[in-house]
């Protein structure tokens, strides 16, 4: 989807924090053993996910039907392009607001998203029709088929996301790659449908783990999100004991 225009930044609140979430990644994949060696499949724990009942999504909003694509080849991150100021217990009512806007404002089925992750690393469900299942979205324009779409709440242009939001990718993406045999510092293929970057039918080498500006156009997920990328595929393959 396309951009839309950032809020003012309050700030960064989140400094402090950052450090101690970034001392803790190690401490914690230790503790869960994804340092050591793993017996293929490589797929991560799953994480917690609020789901969409949990952020009181009103169902009556999007279709009935579901939609599905064939696997998960690669995540694209996104930033939902809203403001930084919200408080994690905020994070259902951005949710909700975004849901609507996409469905009542964009005409779309549902919201696009597959999946968000708040600046306190919590995970919810995006687009209805199963968390394990690989649901369609509405996220990358011409390569939403074999893809999921993870947006981080917030604009990240200017503002660095914290550690714990860039975990909650990798926590994601070890799990849902992992399901559909994925690497998360690996590449794949996918075939675009058409957009303002690649050509109909063109065949693009991507990061299983990749920005929206990869597939299309445009200045998502922010320059400051999109510099963590590599951070979270790391830490993502290591969750997955690889």
């Amino acid at each position: 989807p396309p951009d839309t225009p950032a809020q003012a930044d309050p700030g960064d609140p989140a400094t402090e924090e950052d450090q101690a979430a970034e001392a803790e990644v190690a401490a914690e994949a230790g503790a869960e053993g994804v340092d050591e060696p793993r017996a293929a499949p490589y797929i991560g724990p799953r994480p917690a996910i609020v789901t969409r009942r949990g952020w009181k999504a009103n169902e009556s909003l999007r279709e009935k039907s579901f939609a599905y694509t064939k696997k998960v080849k690669v995540a694209f991150v996104h930033h939902t392009a809203t403001g930084n100021g919200y408080t994690c217990k905020q994070a259902p009512s951005v949710i909700r607001s975004i849901y609507r806007y996409h469905v009542g404002s964009m005409g779309w089925r549902d919201i696009g998203y597959n999946f968000l992750v708040d600046k306190c690393g919590k995970i919810y469900e995006g687009r209805a029709g199963g968390v394990t299942r690989p649901v369609m979205g509405a996220h990358t324009l011409g390569f939403n088929s074999n893809s999921m779409g993870i947006a981080v709440i917030g604009s990240f242009g200017t503002t660095k996301p914290t550690a714990k939001s860039v975990r909650g990718i990798a926590r994601l993406t070890a799990w849902k790659l992992g399901l559909h045999g994925m690497n998360p510092r690996g590449k794949t293929y996918l075939k675009s449908g058409g957009g303002n970057r690649y050509q109909k039918g063109k065949n693009v080498r991507l990061n299983t783990i990749s920005g929206h500006r990869d597939g299309f156009a445009t200045s998502c997920p922010g320059g400051r999100l999109y510099s963590k990328l590599g951070t979270a595929r790391t830490t993502s393959a290591r969750y997955q004991g690889r």
